[in-house]
């Protein structure tokens, strides 16, 4: 038979056992260990590297900006700008006219009022917009035709300076001024420069046409 002492320790040990084996409360064990987060199976991940926040990761600047520029048939201007150095991208297209979605056939009948136009993505830090029209632009064309540049003859075949912000309008007739005081060309410049509107793309067979067929009709070349 127990004796009233030994019962009171058998009960006493009891509840001690009882306390030693419950789990804590959730949030509990993770708080006691937040040096490793855990894996969806349980197992401890490896820590992530720290980072310092007096040393932020450089980032790589974006430069780019765009010119829309026209000046006879676009194939014989891209040819040229694309291998400018600056130059990040070309594409030709259709712009300043009063149709939507303008394709080739439409445009080439000179009705629309579209001009055969070049979309350019060029870095600034590189090349200027002044340098790209004064060095580039009005050396590639004729720019004291009136809509006309070679055989070519009709208004999406004239010469345009589509300015996207009034810092290119400013820039630009400075340029047209300066290179029409010079006396490089006997006539007056008869360049237009207007308001940037929507610029369509052509066709993919005239994305990068004298590339695609070298040899191929242009009647673009680079002035002295």
């Amino acid at each position: 038979m127990q004796t009233p002492f030994a019962r009171i320790g058998i009960a006493l040990g009891l509840v001690l056992f009882a306390a030693c084996s419950r789990r804590p409360p959730d949030g509990a064990e993770a708080a006691r260990d937040t040096s490793a987060p855990q894996t969806a199976s349980g197992t401890k991940a490896a820590p992530a590297p720290a980072t310092s926040a007096a040393t932020p990761k450089k980032r790589v600047p974006s430069s780019k900006a765009v010119a829309i520029l026209a000046g006879g048939c676009f194939w014989g201007m891209e040819e040229i700008l694309r291998k400018v150095p600056g130059i990040l991208g070309t594409e030709v297209g259709y712009t300043g006219g009063k149709t939507n979605r303008p394709g080739y056939e439409d445009v080439h009948t000179g009705t629309t009022g579209h001009a055969e136009a070049v979309r350019i993505v060029f870095d600034p830090a590189r090349i200027s917009y002044e340098e790209l029209l004064e060095k580039w632009f009005f050396r590639m064309h004729d720019p004291t035709t009136l809509n006309r540049q070679g055989n070519d003859l009709g208004t999406q075949y004239r010469s345009a300076i589509f300015v996207t912000s009034d810092e290119q309008r400013r820039v630009a007739e400075a340029v047209k001024r300066r290179v029409d005081a010079s006396g490089k060309w006997e006539r007056p410049i008869v360049t237009e420069i207007v308001q940037a509107g929507p610029f369509t793309p052509a066709e993919e067979y005239h994305q990068d046409y004298l590339e695609k067929n070298p040899g191929g009709y242009t009647c673009h070349y680079l002035r002295e």
